[in-house]
Parts: structure tokens; sequence; C-alpha cells
């Protein structure tokens, strides 16, 4: 089992920043980061293949948002940059033995608690 803890969510400003970590007991072959927003299904919105560094992400966040991993650390990143108020929501860092950018949440094997991201206009 893949234990999974994220930090670093918060209260922003729109236009403002904040770095999402999550921290991994280990490094499936793709790690990412899904959101759910108020009334709405968890959606993938930022993805990264463990040994090949490739990025994949929602266009809604493509420009602003970058998934990042430190290998020696067993680390996640996101960093979100020009954050809107429709980026509101809660972020789970996500882990998965296969690419899992387009498939539904329910396919995805790991989970992290979730960090609460709260954007306000």
């Amino acid at each position: 089992q893949v234990q999974l803890v994220e930090s670093g969510g918060g209260s922003v400003q729109a236009g403002g920043s904040l770095r999402l970590s999550c921290a991994a007991s280990q490094f499936p072959r793709y790690m990412g980061w899904f959101r759910q927003a108020p009334g709405k299904e968890r959606e993938a919105i930022a993805s990264i293949a463990s040994e090949s560094g490739s990025a994949y992400y929602l266009d809604s966040v493509k420009g602003r948002f970058t998934v990042s991993q430190d290998n020696a650390k067993n680390t996640l990143y996101l960093q979100m940059n020009s954050l809107k108020p429709e980026d509101t929501g809660i972020y789970y860092c996500a882990a998965h033995p296969a690419y899992f950018f387009n498939a539904s949440w329910r396919q995805v094997r790991h989970w992290g608690q979730g960090t609460q991201v709260t954007v306000s206009s």
C-alpha cells in the first residue's frame, strides 16, 4: 500500500499562488493531482510519469500549474500560480501503477487524504 500525505493547502486571493506537497512512501509509475470542486466530480488536473517526468495537465490549468517530483525526497509537488476562484476545491494526491489521466478517478489505486484550497475573488 502506498501512503500519501498532502500539505500546503489554504486560502488565497485570486491571482495568488500556492504550492501543494505530497509525501509518498514510494513512487508508483504515475503520480498526480485531482481536484474536487463543491458539487462536482473529482477530476485529474495534473499527472507525471515517475520515470520519464512526462507531465499531463487539464486544459484549464495549463500554463498556471506545474507538477514536479523530488525522487530523493519521495515528494510530489503542485505549484499553482494565477489562481482563480474556480480552482477552489479539495486537492488529492494520487498514485497508480498505470497511466490514469483520462480514466475515472474510481480506477485510481492510491489516495491521500486531501487538502482544501480556497480562492477568493
